[in-house]
């Protein structure tokens, strides 16, 4: 019994939460300042971001994406200028606006699995899809002969059929010339609405993947019943 009495005293007191003495108050300063229990360590954060990078993976990705961008339109300008006939047998009875309505969703499905791409955790999906839409698009373009001034190149190689291959050309502008007019009007949303204003709702996500379809809605209905089918 007397040995445990001696422990308890020999035991050091704990530190009173608030001092009033200047022996707590030492006692206070002691304890907040304990032994480093973390090792030191020279990596810094660069290294750590070296780490997480992957330039192999990258350099394969730009190199699939240029593949998809030049392959295809290659293989359908091939296609376009030296089965000529066989083009216009099977896609000159199609009516143009379905021809274009095909071009213009094969590029805004494009565009939006590239919006997913850089939100959704799912990357490799995403990238994917993005990748053989791609090849589909440009595909298109080059049967379609795509360039700016594309009605000269559709009118040498179709003649009078040129109508199929034009309103494919208009379809896959319409989506590029959408998607670069929200482009614009997003960042001046981004500039000019402050983030304490209820406008800022319209600078989210899932709000501006919304405002894109409607762009892209848009510049659809004009190709479709703008007259620009007639035009061309």
């Amino acid at each position: 019994m007397l040995d445990e009495e001696t422990t308890v005293r020999n035991e050091p007191r704990p530190a009173a939460a608030h001092p009033t003495t200047g022996a707590d108050v030492e006692l206070n300063v002691v304890s907040k300042h304990p032994d480093a229990t973390i090792p030191e360590s020279d990596i810094s954060l660069a290294d750590i971001e070296r780490k997480r990078a992957h330039p192999l993976r990258t350099l394969c990705y730009v190199v699939l994406v240029l593949a998809a961008l030049i392959l295809p339109y290659w293989a359908g300008r091939t296609v376009g200028s030296q089965h000529t006939a066989w083009v216009v047998e099977r896609f000159g009875a199609i009516d143009p606006r379905a021809i274009a309505l095909v071009s213009w969703s094969v590029t805004v499905f494009a565009v939006l699995s590239v919006v997913m791409l850089i939100i959704d955790r799912v990357k490799a999906l995403w990238f994917t899809l993005f990748v053989v839409l791609l090849c589909v698009e440009q595909f298109i373009g080059g049967v379609a002969m795509l360039r700016f001034d594309f009605w000269h190149s559709t009118y040498v190689i179709y003649g009078s059929a040129a109508r199929v291959a034009n309103a494919a050309d208009l379809g896959i502008i319409a989506a590029g010339l959408a998607l670069a007019v929200f482009a614009v009007v997003w960042v001046g949303l981004l500039v000019a609405i402050k983030k304490d204003s209820p406008l800022n709702v319209l600078t989210h996500v899932w709000t501006s993947l919304i405002l894109l379809l409607v762009f892209e809605t848009i510049a659809l209905l004009i190709v479709m019943f703008g007259g620009l089918l007639t035009v061309v």
